[in-house]
C-alpha cells in the first residue's frame, strides 16, 4: 500500500472515531409528534403531503421564515410540569420557540381531523427514539373561538386523558381515550409529552372538527303541528263532500202563480171539497154545483107554499 494511501486511511480513522464516540456518549433525545389526529407541525412539514399546500400551512411557513423540516423536534427542556408558567399564552402550539412561531397563527382553516363527540380517540404519536414519559391530552373548552390566539384559559385545568409509558410499536405510540361529549365545531387537541428519561417536554396542536348541533324544535311545537295536521286531514273529506253536494244540488224553482179564480193559500189535499166564496160571480168547476143547490131550494120552497094553501081550503 502506498504511503499516501495509508496516511489518508489513518487520518480518516482518527477523525471518525471521536465523532462516533461523541454520538454515543451524549444523552439520547426523544423526538416525535402526533400524526393522527395530525398536528400542525406534521401537516405543514415537507412530509405533510397535500396538507402542506393549504393556505394555513403556506401562511405558517411564511411567518416562520423556514419550512418545518424538524417536525419531530418541538421540545422545551427543564419544564418539569410547569407548563402554564413556562409556555406563554398565544404561543402554546410553538412551545414558545421562535423556530416554530408560524404554528401560533390564529386561523380557522388549519388542516383538521373529523371527530365524534364522546367517541374513542386513537392517537398515533410517531417517535424516532423511544423514551419513557407521560402524555397529557387537553381539548379546548366549549365555545372556543379559533379566530383568537390559543391561551391556557381556553383549556381545562385537567386533561381529559393521561397515559404513562405506552408501548412503542412500528415507530409510534398508540393511545386510546374517550373524547368529551359536549364539543361541537372546531377545536384544538393539545398534547403535552413530558419525558421522564430526559428533561424535555414536547408540545403539539392538532386541529379537530366536531359536527355542529342541529337545531331541534320544542316537543310542544312538534305535537301542536302534528295535531293541526291530523285535523286538516280529517276535514279534507268533509270539505270534498260539501263541494260535491253543492255541485249536485239542483237550483230551486221559483213558485208558479195560480190560475185566475183559484183561492189563495195552499192547495187542497185529499177529498176535501173547496168552499164557495160569496164574492164575485161563480165561475170555474164549482158553478154547476151552486146552480143545482139553488134549484133544490126553490123546489122545496114552492112545495111548502102549495101545502099551506091546500090546508086553508
Amino acid at each position: 500500500m502506498p504511503r499516501t494511501t495509508a496516511h489518508r486511511t489513518a487520518l480518516a480513522a482518527v477523525l471518525v472515531t471521536p465523532l462516533l464516540l461523541l454520538g454515543t456518549a451524549g444523552p439520547a433525545r426523544a423526538h416525535g409528534a402526533p400524526t393522527d389526529p395530525v398536528s400542525r407541525v406534521v401537516a405543514c412539514s415537507p412530509e405533510g403531503g397535500d396538507r402542506a399546500g393549504t393556505a394555513a400551512c403556506r401562511a405558517a411557513v411564511a411567518a416562520n421564515g423556514a419550512p418545518f423540516t424538524a417536525w419531530d423536534n418541538l421540545r422545551v427542556a427543564n419544564v418539569n410540569g410547569r407548563d402554564r408558567a413556562v409556555i406563554p399564552d398565544g404561543k402554546l402550539c410553538s412551545g414558545g420557540l421562535p423556530a416554530y412561531r408560524g404554528l401560533d397563527l390564529a386561523r380557522a382553516d388549519w388542516p383538521s381531523t373529523r371527530m365524534a363527540p364522546g367517541a374513542t380517540l386513537t392517537m398515533r404519536y410517531v417517535s424516532t427514539i423511544p423514551h419513557t414519559g407521560t402524555f397529557r391530552m387537553y381539548l379546548t373548552k366549549p365555545g372556543y373561538d379559533p379566530a383568537g390566539p390559543l391561551s391556557w384559559s381556553d383549556l381545562p385545568l385537567k386533561p381529559f386523558a393521561e397515559v404513562t409509558d405506552p408501548p412503542l410499536r412500528d415507530g409510534a405510540y398508540r393511545m386510546e381515550a374517550t373524547l368529551p361529549s359536549d364539543r361541537t365545531g372546531r377545536h384544538v387537541l393539545y398534547t403535552v409529552w413530558q419525558n421522564s428519561s430526559t428533561p424535555d417536554t414536547y408540545y403539539s396542536c392538532s386541529d379537530v372538527l366536531f359536527p355542529e348541533k342541529r337545531e331541534e324544535k320544542e316537543p310542544r311545537q312538534e305535537e301542536a303541528s302534528a295535531e293541526r295536521k291530523a285535523e286538516q286531514e280529517e276535514r279534507e273529506p268533509e270539505k270534498e263532500k260539501e263541494k260535491a253536494g253543492q255541485k249536485k244540488e239542483p237550483a230551486k224553482e221559483e213558485p208558479v202563480a195560480s190560475p185566475a179564480g183559484d183561492s189563495p193559500g195552499p192547495r187542497p189535499q185529499g177529498d176535501h171539497t173547496p168552499l164557495a166564496t160569496t164574492s164575485g160571480p161563480a165561475s170555474g168547476p164549482s158553478a154547476p154545483v151552486l146552480a143545482g143547490g139553488a134549484a133544490a131550494v126553490l123546489l122545496l120552497t114552492g112545495g111548502a107554499a102549495l101545502a099551506v094553501r091546500l090546508r086553508r081550503r
